[in-house]
């Protein structure tokens, strides 16, 4: 009998790599142990089947960027709480294999507005996150807002021109109707709470908010408290 050894002195035994190497053949997920993909270097073996894929590439994991779509009412820590690879959406299980090192060092690229629901961007790209932040002023968000009352005459006409609300002039803004009791808004860089107050300004009360999209960007039709990668074709 021997005692469990480290993954990546097990590998380094097998294939001759360097300590390095090892550890970035494993944190890439090209490594398994019976079968089973394993990422951390300091996983514990002993009799297992440790095996590399012969097409292995010594190089640090790419970044990457999960689309959350986020319950209404979750802060951003409880928000990211939600991302695992049990809570990748069903409908986007290609392509990229969740990997433990996905789910750290994240950062929130848009925070939601008060209370609302819907795409919130958490990634490991200093690019992405430039963008989201850098550019903020110059990238369309869009939200559905599900609304009660009723609007003022020719309200969306006055939000599309801007109005005044207690005092405050609001920016004009992209308003449409998406059925009796829901209107969408497109936007750049929404400051906190300027929705409500759209809808207020027009004489209507806000039930529940849900971004959408960013640029480019939408959260389609992964389920509320799920996630999806952000594809190498898709820019906000």
């Amino acid at each position: 009998m021997t005692d469990p050894i480290r993954l990546s002195k097990r590998l380094i035994e097998l294939v001759g790599c360097s300590r390095r190497e090892a550890e970035l053949f494993i944190e890439g997920g090209w490594v398994t142990v019976d079968g089973e993909v394993i990422d951390e270097p300091q996983f514990k073996v002993d009799q297992q089947k440790v095996e590399l894929d012969p097409h292995a590439k010594a190089t640090a994991p790419e970044p990457v960027t999960l689309l959350l779509n986020a319950p209404a009412g979750l802060d951003t820590d409880s928000a990211m709480q939600l991302l695992s690879p049990q809570t990748l959406s069903e409908e986007h299980r290609f392509g990229k294999r969740p990997l433990k090192g996905h789910f750290l060092r994240l950062s929130v690229g848009n925070e939601l507005q008060a209370n609302a629901s819907g795409l919130l961007v958490f990634t490991q790209d200093w690019k992405v996150l430039r963008k989201l932040t850098a550019d903020a002023a110059k990238i369309e968000q869009e939200y559905v807002v599900e609304v009660e009352g009723e609007m003022v005459a020719h309200g969306l006409n006055r939000l599309q021109h801007g109005l005044t609300h207690k005092g405050k002039e609001l920016p004009p803004v992209k308003a449409s109707w998406q059925n009796e009791n829901r209107l969408r808004f497109a936007m750049k860089n929404p400051q906190p709470g300027i929705i409500a107050q759209f809808c207020e300004a027009v004489g209507l009360k806000v039930v529940g908010i849900r971004r959408i999209r960013i640029g480019g960007v939408s959260i389609g039709k992964v389920p509320v408290g799920q996630w999806r990668y952000l594809s190498g074709k898709e820019k906000f």
